[in-house]
């Protein structure tokens, strides 16, 4: 209902609105509905309208029930309506159905009475199997004649799905179980249908005996609500008929078969029985002997045909043959991957699928596109079929089951395998939901905003966003962040480098072969030696002088670059690299001639992504790893000096701020880099605090040349500046233990000039702290740097600038604990420095209370702190491992040592610092904190610290976390200091050290 209609009450009724508040989107045509014929009486109930609400498309189940009551029988009719008000359940099952599904709305319509089945099946068994199904179909085809029992068997078989349906859209059974279901009663059909023929040509029946193999989906019991029906037909002659003879007869049985499922009358069709993934496919026999299939699948058959087999089950006529077949081809199937290029093949053939996909659905593609459930499907059978000859627990054509098995033992990850096991089971039910409106074959996203949101309010349980303000964009984000995550696994699964291998670059080795870089290429673990080897012959392919040069570094770069987590973004950066510089003297005279240069380059480059992002915007940085002290961070005072000239030298505000972050973008290159190659001091603690003072010391002078720029810009516009700003350091930043993704958080403090009116001053204040913000953060090439003053008194909702007299009013009138605590790393760094020094001296007392906390502040700080554990870990975060609130992460030791500052900095001048490890220090020197339990939160803070550092440096982007990725989280292990393959480790540690830290806080936080 539009806004309009909303205000214009007389043009609305108030049944209409009720019905739009319930998910409605036309209620004119609900309360006519609700007003016709078998739905009297029904318009005011509000468990029923409730129930309709809750569905996917409310007004696709209000039309489907008033069908339904319509075409019911009298009798029948009060039966339903009776159920509908007093049966949860039944009611939760059928209006499910009718909101999700037209086709099926449309059999009940012509069949009123098959909604007993979702009654009948739910007694009979929670989850019915092919026996329960086999016995459904036989009921309903039984009593009729041989001519009507194909239609009897799509109208029974129409009955059970609709029991599937029901118990699907429910949530009585998950994906797994429906999809077996399905599976089962496709089986259960087969079988049916196979008894069907043998009624209509007797003899044939009398002559062989026909086992059907299903294949696929639903060899794998694991089948779509509409999906062709994959099979392959085996015979063998009854005894005394000739073979030749009985293959034929069952070919016409195959034959009848595969028209009874296929063929579409008034009832529809079941579905299309495929059996071209038979040998020789649509051009070879329907029916094969066994002797016959073996034979060929021994001397003909494609690598495609042995990971199809994969799946391969017998599912209906005769058993004992079918179980002979797949006992006769299980071998070939687990030999196939010594076959000659065998894994090449498999990916080709995938990559063939992609290329196959008109551009036109390409982003549509549930199924065949890039991020869809075929790249699960053909990492987990590639994988299957590799380490499936050895391992018989991986032999499962289920896709998740045989997932699990692969996680299981230890070929997928474990965190890999839980991704994609989710990304697989909602890309599948996406799918599903899809097929179900109108049950049609279709793996296509369907454009209409109003399907996109049936889709949405069906699958909302298993969105992990909030899908009632948008649904349509929560689909969206959903699909779209599985598509990536399967996308990225397949990448690393499918294309799985060669593990464990070791090469040594060989003696003399002056150049690169074609042939040689691919063997040094694979020996070495690189993913994607195709990719690498464009890389390669970009760079040295030639006659040039430049040519030559890289010929004769690359073998050497390969080996430095495979020394790291990720030896191919490695090379892809040096590639970009010297695109950019390669027509420059110096780059690889440079190179050639410091070999230490080169090396600290390969190690930059293959790190992680800060650094080379950070490198890539201004490649000649790379001349600083040729400096003995180009790696040296500057102080404060060079970067302050540098940064205020080239802020002088802009025409505009905008530009100077450029300028400033340019700089400082070439500063960050310069830490990280040094940090990377080790150079920031040999103990982790030491170098952690060189990072914490660089990063502080270039985000101060860069505030510093913003703010100059800011007022000079002001003053160009409007005259001189009436009041005088000074910049607050508060958090990290005051504390000068800065990471490289953090924000600047901070608070703005100004003074009117005499004569000033405090109203101008405000508002001129106001306009130069926004534009300062403004310009650090804008979009730009250079990395923003986010100032965040949501510390400031009021939050958010607080003036963004106070004066210094509004900052004393507020905190002795309105201050609570944690703003006291806040403050206990508040440090001027840019603006006014007398200012902030007078801001210094008015927070004091505040932060160092004269009499110490009293106990009601003690009692809240540790409230809040226990609200926060409890409240703001992200979801699906891991409190062992969450760096930040995770149980012995950093709140927990900065909370305890804050704690004691504010107990105890009056009487202890030590004690009085802005910095973490600092204060803890003085704790230990006056007594307040033994010396092991110190070292303990010292050794949790430092690593957790140092954690986060790595993750910003090998993601290029912040996290809390370990990485997921293996890769990355290789990347944080070797920034770290673990070896190869030792990742696990770094995890135990972590977990250990902060268990221990955490004890330490239940101690002196909480218990002290």
């Amino acid at each position: 209902m539009s806004v309009e209609d909303q205000r214009a009450g007389s043009r609305v009724s108030r049944p209409e609105i009720r019905l739009v508040r319930r998910g409605f989107t036309d209620p004119a045509q609900a309360v006519r509905l609700l007003a016709g014929p078998g739905l009297e009486g029904l318009a005011d109930d509000p468990v029923l309208l409730d129930a309709l609400g809750a569905t996917a498309d409310p007004d696709l189940a209000l039309l489907g029930l008033a069908r339904l009551l319509e075409s019911a029988d009298e009798q029948d009719r009060h039966t339903l309506r009776d159920t509908l008000t007093t049966s949860k359940p039944l009611r939760d099952r059928l209006l499910g159905v009718l909101g999700a599904s037209t086709a099926l709305a449309d059999h009940l319509a012509r069949h009123p009475h098959d909604w007993h089945a979702l009654v009948t099946f739910e007694l009979r068994d929670m989850h019915p199997g092919p026996d329960d199904f086999r016995r459904a179909l036989d009921e309903g085809v039984r009593g009729h004649a041989v001519p009507d029992r194909p239609d009897a068997l799509r109208v029974s078989y129409r009955r059970c799905l609709l029991a599937i349906a029901a118990r699907d859209l429910t949530g009585t059974t998950d994906l797994a179980q429906t999809a077996a279901e399905l599976a089962d009663l496709a089986g259960a059909t087969l079988e049916t249908a196979l008894d069907i023929a043998a009624e209509q040509d007797p003899e044939a029946a009398r002559s062989c005996r026909l086992a059907v193999i299903g294949m696929g989906k639903c060899g794998g019991r694991e089948l779509n609500y509409v999906s062709d029906v994959d099979v392959i037909f085996v015979a063998e002659p009854q005894e005394g008929v000739d073979e030749h003879e009985a293959v034929k007869a069952a070919t016409r049985l195959a034959a009848a078969l595969t028209r009874i499922c296929s063929d579409t009358t008034g009832e529809g069709t079941i579905w299309p029985v495929d059996a071209n993934l038979r040998p020789e496919g649509r051009n070879g026999p329907l029916v094969r002997t066994l002797a016959s299939h073996l034979a060929y699948y021994q001397r003909w058959a494609k690598t495609w045909e042995f990971q199809a087999l994969l799946k391969a089950r017998p599912v209906a006529g005769d058993a004992e043959l079918g179980a002979a077949y797949l006992e006769a081809l299980a071998p070939m199937v687990w030999q196939a991957a010594a076959r000659e290029n065998f894994v090449a093949d498999v990916q080709q053939m995938r990559r063939r699928v992609i290329d196959s996909i008109p551009a036109t659905e390409l982003d549509r593609q549930l199924k065949l596109g890039p991020g869809g459930l075929r790249d699960v499907e053909f990492s987990v059978q590639l994988l299957q079929l590799v380490h499936g000859r050895t391992d018989p627990a991986l032999r499962s054509g289920n896709t998740l089951e045989a997932l699990a098995a692969l996680s299981g033992g230890g070929y997928v990850g474990r965190a890999d395998a839980v991704s994609l096991d989710t990304a697989y089971r909602f890309l599948r039910s996406l799918e599903h939901r899809i097929q179900l409106h109108r049950l049609r074959r279709t793996h296509l996203m369907p454009k209409d905003e109003g399907d996109q949101r049936r889709l949405a309010r069906s699958l909302a349980p298993l969105i992990n966003d909030d899908t009632r303000a948008d649904p349509v964009a929560a689909l969206q984000r959903e699909w779209r962040r599985h598509s990536v995550e399967v996308r990225r696994l397949h990448e690393k699964l499918f294309y799985r480098p060669l593990l464990d291998a070791v090469a040594e670059l060989p003696a003399g080795a002056a150049g690169l072969t074609p042939d040689a870089a691919r063997a040094r290429l694979e020996a070495l673990g690189y993913a994607d030696p195709a990719a690498a080897l464009r890389h390669l012959a970009a760079l040295a392919s030639g006659v040039s002088r430049k040519a030559a040069i890289q010929r004769t570094l690359l073998p050497v770069l390969l080996g430095w670059f495979a020394d790291s987590a990720d030896p191919d973004a490695g090379l892809l950066n040096f590639r970009q690299v010297s695109d950019a510089l390669g027509r420059t003297p110096w780059y690889l005279r440079l190179l050639r001639d410091e070999s230490a240069a080169a090396e600290q380059l390969a190690r930059v480059l293959s790190a992680g992504r800060l650094a080379p992002d950070l490198l890539l915007r201004a490649p000649e940085a790379v001349a600083m790893l040729g400096d003995p002290q180009g790696l040296t961070p500057r102080g404060r005072p060079a970067l302050e000096q540098e940064i205020l000239a080239a802020v002088g030298r802009a025409d505009t505000a905008a530009t100077a701020v450029a300028a400033a972050r340019s700089v400082r973008r070439r500063e960050l290159f310069r830490t990280a880099a040094a940090d990377v190659l080790g150079r920031l001091g040999d103990d982790p603690a030491e170098a952690l605090d060189a990072a914490g003072e660089a990063l502080t010391a270039l985000n101060a002078a860069t505030l510093q040349g913003a703010l100059r720029a800011c007022i000079a810009g002001w003053e160009a516009r409007n005259g001189e500046l009436p009041t005088r700003i000074s910049v607050i350091a508060m958090g990290r930043f005051g504390g000068r233990e800065l990471g490289y993704g953090s924000d600047a958080d901070v608070l703005f403090v100004h003074e009117p000039l005499l004569g000033s009116l405090d109203q101008d001053a405000a508002r001129a204040a106001q306009a130069v702290c926004h534009e300062l913000r403004t310009l650090l953060g804008a979009p730009s090439t250079e990395p923003p740097l986010l100032v965040d003053a949501d510390l400031r008194p009021e939050g958010r909702n607080g003036p963004l600038v106070r004066t210094l007299a509004s900052y004393a009013a507020y905190y002795r009138r309105w201050s609570h604990a944690w703003e006291s605590q806040a403050l206990l790393r508040a440090e001027p760094v840019a603006g006014d420095a007398e200012l902030g020094e007078r801001f210094r001296q008015l927070i004091d007392p505040l932060r160092y209370p004269g009499v110490g906390v009293p106990e009601r502040d003690v009692v809240e700080i540790r409230r809040i702190k226990a609200r926060i554990e409890a409240e703001r870990l992200p979801r699906g975060a891991d409190p062992t491992t969450h760096t930040k609130i995770g149980r012995g992460g950093l709140a927990d030791v900065e909370w305890t040592v804050q704690l004691l500052q504010l107990q105890h900095g009056h009487e202890l001048p030590a004690l009085r610092t802005t910095r973490t490890r600092a204060a803890l220090a003085a704790a230990v020197e006056a007594g307040l904190v033994g010396s092991e339990d110190a070292a303990v939160l010292d050794a949790a803070w430092v690593l957790a610290s140092r954690v986060r550092s790595a993750v910003m440096l090998v993601r290029g982007r912040p996290g809390d976390s370990f990485p997921a990725e293996a890769r990355e989280l290789s990347g944080v292990a070797r920034y770290l200091g673990y070896g190869a393959g030792h990742s696990g480790e770094l995890v135990d540690d972590y977990r250990r050290t902060t268990r221990r830290a955490r004890a330490v806080v239940e101690r002196l936080f909480y218990d002290g």
